[in-house]
């Protein structure tokens, strides 16, 4: 039977290069796949992995219907056999029911990647949407660590190494960024909660203040 399969995990925890093996496994037996994404670190039209893999893909737009762009696709005699949705966290939950729709009425396995709560420990809609939809819900078996060596549950948005929680919910970046560039990191939730991050852990370190100090 097909499914809707959501596949989840922080950042870091390889969701896209488990996208791309799922493609490759089954293009490499002669399956045909749609792929759609939304704001991939690459560029539009990508899926892309920090491995250094990427492949094309559908941009998604806000207004899309999933379900109608497929049927659009094999009504012109082209193939489908499943569909891969990366970035799902920024899909609206209308466009999760499509999904759904095409799991249900096209048969089409859908396989959806994407993390489930944003910088503030919140629901993504399109998360929330597939946790209350999926047929299956896959936790990735990749653990992300917290730079502490813990493992790595909430996704924490930084500017030059601060933790900040107020802003848009979409602001597109990742672990890997320069200084001064609004970047993300994967904690701990205690480290979440006290809002240290690698950077900030590093600077009370090296503080005078938190250093032993000797009598001699």
């Amino acid at each position: 039977m097909p499914e809707l399969v959501f596949f989840s995990g922080t950042m870091d925890c390889g969701k896209s290069t488990l996208a791309l093996q799922i493609e490759h496994n089954r293009s490499a037996r002669g399956l045909v796949g749609m792929i759609f994404t939304r704001n991939d670190r690459a560029g539009e039209g990508k899926l892309s992995s920090r491995l250094g893999l990427v492949t094309d893909a559908v941009e998604v737009a806000d207004d899309q219907d999933l379900y109608a762009s497929l049927v659009d696709h094999l009504s012109k005699g082209r193939r489908a056999d499943y569909v891969i949705a990366d970035e799902a966290q920024f899909l609206a939950p209308e466009q999760i029911d499509q999904l759904a729709r095409v799991v249900d009425d096209l048969g089409l396995d859908v396989y959806a990647f994407g993390i489930t709560t944003d910088f503030r420990s919140k629901l993504f809609p399109g998360s929330q949407r597939l946790v209350e939809l999926a047929d299956r819900i896959e936790v990735l078996q990749v653990e992300a660590l917290c730079w502490c060596g813990a493992r790595a549950t909430h996704n924490a948005r930084t500017i030059d190494g601060e933790m900040v929680v107020e802003g848009a919910q979409v602001v597109v970046g990742d672990v890997n960024h320069a200084a001064g560039e609004i970047g993300y990191e994967v904690l701990c939730r205690r480290h979440h909660r006290r809002r240290m991050t690698a950077a900030t852990a590093r600077a009370a370190a090296l503080s005078p203040d938190v250093l032993p100090v000797s009598s001699g």
